[in-house]
């Protein structure tokens, strides 16, 4: 069994384990709206890897159940809570692992919610910016280890983890980040009993269920080669961080002192841990994943605890990208 799973896993990172630095001679037959002219990032950051437009297809179409009808998603599994103008709805990691980015509608909010799962970072995006609407597809390329996306009306490239714009026209822009939660299915549905659950379009499409990339967050550095940069000393490198806004800028919390602590307040911030929540990267089955908890990130306001726009990643990829700020571990 174990075998059959290192298979499926190879086969899908089959496009990624020749992953090179490239450059917009080689990208430009394939891109040929990108303006390689204007970028804010050097190329030889960016890996390209086999994996070609859209190679991973994003669901552009999304398919929903009501909670009460969705029965082959564990307790403990995590999805991506979010709610707006009194819809919730669930995006579960069994899904977004295959698809990574959904583009997606509520109401006159047009949202783009995205994953990537060799950064464990799960970001939802208001894909509305300067008068247009945006719709966002997989480039195939990684920064940091951080999935490219793309825009498909400018074909601009964008770091998933920062919501920025590194590559064409675009570049420099900003997309608005929209608070959710990182959490267990049964989490949601206890706040949710009403909500609504993103399902395949085609359930035998993906093995979905299934993590490709088996034992991955088990590692002590981010394996298949995939990243190139400084990892950091003073902390496990594949240490889950939770991320957020504060005092102007980013900071990072590891979550084993959250474990430990169960809530902590910072400022005007407020983060809460429960037991209860399968890790999606370690076993080869999602709802068999060991318990890595709820994070719950807040601030304090007038009327009481507000939801803020928070991240769980990994250590290596917060030093990537704010390499002269430390993670909090005390």
């Amino acid at each position: 069994m174990r075998y059959c799973a290192q298979i499926a896993m190879l086969c899908v990172l089959a496009f990624c384990a020749t992953a090179a630095a490239a450059s917009p001679e080689q990208w430009r037959s394939e891109w040929s709206e990108t303006d390689f002219d204007q970028h804010s990032v050097p190329y030889e950051e960016i890996l390209s890897t086999l994996v070609r437009k859209d190679g991973i297809p994003p669901i552009d179409d999304p398919k929903f159940q009501a909670v009460g009808e969705v029965e082959d998603i564990g307790a403990d599994e995590p999805v991506i809570g979010l709610e707006i103008d009194g819809v919730a709805r669930a995006y579960p990691l069994r899904v977004m692992t295959w698809h990574e980015i959904v583009n997606d509608r509520f109401g006159d909010t047009p949202v783009t919610i995205t994953y990537c799962p060799l950064c464990n970072s799960a970001v939802v995006f208001d894909r509305r910016l300067d008068g247009q609407v945006l719709d966002f597809g997989v480039t195939g390329k990684l920064r940091h280890s951080d999935m490219v996306m793309y825009d498909r009306q400018t074909e601009s490239w964008w770091q998933q983890f920062l919501g920025e714009a590194i590559v064409g026209e675009m570049t420099g822009a900003r997309l608005k980040t929209i608070p959710a939660r990182l959490e267990a299915y049964a989490v949601f549905k206890a706040r949710h009993p009403d909500g609504e659950v993103l399902v395949p379009n085609n359930s035998g499409m993906r093995r979905y269920g299934q993590n490709p990339y088996e034992g991955y967050d088990n590692n002590s550095r981010p394996p298949y080669g995939l990243f190139v940069g400084d990892l950091p000393d003073y902390i496990n490198p594949m240490a889950r961080v939770i991320t957020f806004e504060r005092d102007g800028g980013p900071h990072a919390v590891a979550l084993e002192l959250m474990r430990d602590r169960t809530r902590l307040e910072l400022g005007n911030v407020v983060i809460t841990w429960s037991a209860g929540q399968n890790s999606a990267l370690d076993t080869r089955v999602i709802n068999e994943g060991r318990d890595v908890g709820n994070i719950v990130v807040q601030r304090k306001s007038g009327s009481g605890l507000e939801d803020m726009v928070y991240d769980v990643t990994f250590a290596f990829v917060f030093n990537a990208f704010h390499p002269d700020l430390r993670i909090q571990q005390e």
